[in-house]
């Protein structure tokens, strides 16, 4: 029997920058450096390699993200618990729109993401820490 899939990727993408802050790639540059933000890349290590992060910015691996914010979890990271904006992305913001949506449901606060995710930082100039060999 053919499985009915009755939710899309889209829809899903949909229901999450409904319900948390997506911040423009401008608003971002403006926020990087600043000492109340946390930017959390949560692509692939794979995709990291290739091409780099953000400048400063913690990897989640987006199989992690609820074990690393739970303080309760045995894999839980300290990082997570400062009080600070947590600004998530991936390579477009598709991925970086659910794990907003999850973190901001666990209970950390703030939350966003970047519209345009890295590949828009990247054709911006915006800082990047280059690939490690």
């Amino acid at each position: 029997m053919a499985q009915n899939i009755t939710k899309s990727i889209l829809d899903l993408v949909a229901e999450a920058n409904q319900v948390t802050r997506q911040i423009s790639l401008q608003e971002a540059l403006e926020m990087h450096q600043r000492d109340d933000v946390i930017f959390i890349d949560i692509r692939d290590v794979r995709e990291i390699a290739k091409t780099g992060r953000i400048a400063g910015a913690r990897h989640v691996p987006r199989g992690m993200l609820e074990f690393w914010i739970d303080p309760e979890s045995p894999y839980h990271k300290d990082f997570f618990a400062k009080d600070k904006t947590f600004i998530f992305y991936c390579a477009a913001s598709w991925r970086s729109a659910l794990s907003a949506k999850t973190a901001q449901e666990m209970g950390l606060s703030p939350v966003a993401h970047i519209d345009g995710g890295f590949n828009a930082w990247r054709d911006a100039d915006g800082a990047i820490e280059p690939p490690r060999d």
